[in-house]
């Protein structure tokens, strides 16, 4: 009979797993990708997302709107990573035939299942980050007055907050074939519902409603009111709303991955795409 662990070797363990299957599954799904387009989907598809809308914007309201749309659409940038990237890092197994060998070793599912998204919260500040500094160097966007700590908080809020929408998101790649569908038709309706590049107010009641039920919402405005010389206390409750919507779609992601694992044993589909 195996012995008993201790408290503190399962933690370890937990830990190492966490830590691996976070850097591998980030690994896997990059890896086979060439540099240039690497370097295209972080940095040049990001920079012609906020110079299109930027500009957009701005022949439509006036060049006074400039920093609206520059930061709307940086900090939107997150979301490339929380549900392109997250998704993809779960629903990949099933792709690739490894859910099997996933479903079938004796480890801890939370770790597993909240360490896809690990890297990708990182990945996802990088982007924000890189948004943010294109804004400054070619858009004139003006960070004088920015508490630095303030940003960085929210950029990390929001990265967490939109990965775990990627979970959920991830967690119905394993039952629905056309995911990248899916993905698409959430981006973009973070782009109309988030205020990236719409004023909410002037959105239709029924709108504003639905973008209190969304992730970046309540970044985007932390965001704006940080740069335009806002204190983090002004924000706080604004990032920790964020927060608890981002731990919702973790939650419900991860019982919808629970009853695919359990439902795929029961059937024995677990080999079926």
């Amino acid at each position: 009979m195996e012995p008993a662990r201790s408290p503190i070797h399962r933690l370890t363990a937990n830990f190492r797993l966490f830590y691996e299957g976070a850097y591998l599954s980030y690994v896997a799904l990059f890896t086979w990708f060439a540099p240039w387009t690497y370097l295209a989907s972080k940095i040049i598809m990001p920079l012609g997302q906020i110079l299109f809308f930027t500009y957009l914007g701005t022949y439509a309201t006036g060049p006074a709107s400039t920093d609206f749309y520059v930061i709307g659409n940086a900090v939107q940038l997150a979301a490339i990573s929380g549900v392109y990237g997250v998704t993809m890092s779960i629903g990949g197994d099933r792709w690739s035939g490894t859910l099997p060998y996933l479903f079938g070793a004796p480890a801890n599912r939370l770790t597993i299942f909240v360490g896809r998204a690990a890297i990708h919260v990182v990945d996802g500040m990088i982007g924000v980050a890189f948004g943010l500094a294109w804004g400054a160097l070619l858009l004139g966007l003006d960070l004088s007055r920015t508490d630095p700590l303030a940003l960085t908080l929210t950029i990390v809020v929001t990265a967490f907050s939109t990965s775990g929408l990627g979970l959920m998101l991830g967690s119905l790649s394993l039952i629905t074939v056309n995911v990248m569908f899916v993905n698409n038709l959430i981006y973009f309706m973070l782009l109309i519902f988030s205020g990236s590049n719409l004023d909410l107010t002037k959105l239709p009641a029924i709108m504003q409603a639905v973008s209190q039920g969304i992730p970046l919402t309540r970044g985007i405005a932390s965001a704006r009111l940080i740069i335009a010389g806002g204190s983090l206390t002004e924000v706080t409750p604004l990032l920790i709303q964020e927060v608890g919507i981002g731990l919702i779609y973790a939650l419900v992601g991860y019982a919808m991955f629970r009853w695919f694992e359990i439902q795929a044993k029961r059937r024995g589909t677990l080999e079926v795409v």
